[in-house]
């Protein structure tokens, strides 16, 4: 794995831990929906559905994380918690929302990790 695939590897870690903190629980993680794409993470908050984006980087010049959600890639997600609906018996009673989880991680010190509901 390279040193962008392992920082990706390990915001999905801190993810993963902060939605389970929050009262989450997560039923996977990197769901491939074919072509289409990927989801981080699936979780289900209460009846709700969650199909959460997770975006790390390293602090400095780049972009915040939480700006890593363009239009483009909303739809996309949109797409895809379709097709993991579709494979896996429907719709949840509370409805399906996008939340995002962005994960700065700086030289030194502990990692920031914000995350917000309904994104999408």
């Amino acid at each position: 794995m390279n040193a962008r695939g392992a920082l990706g590897r390990y915001g999905e870690e801190l993810a993963a831990r902060r939605l389970a903190e929050a009262g989450m629980t997560v039923l996977e993680r990197n769901w491939r929906g074919g072509r289409t794409g990927e989801i981080d993470i699936v979780a289900r908050d209460g009846d709700a559905l969650v199909i959460c984006e997770v975006k790390t980087r390293k602090a400095g010049p780049f972009e915040h994380p939480m700006a890593g959600v363009t239009a483009t890639k909303a739809e996309r997600l949109r797409g895809l918690a379709e097709r993991w609906m579709q494979e896996h018996g429907g719709a949840p009673p509370g409805g399906v929302r996008i939340d995002l989880v962005g994960v700065l991680v700086p030289e030194r010190g502990a990692p920031v990790v914000e995350h917000a509901r309904g994104v999408a």
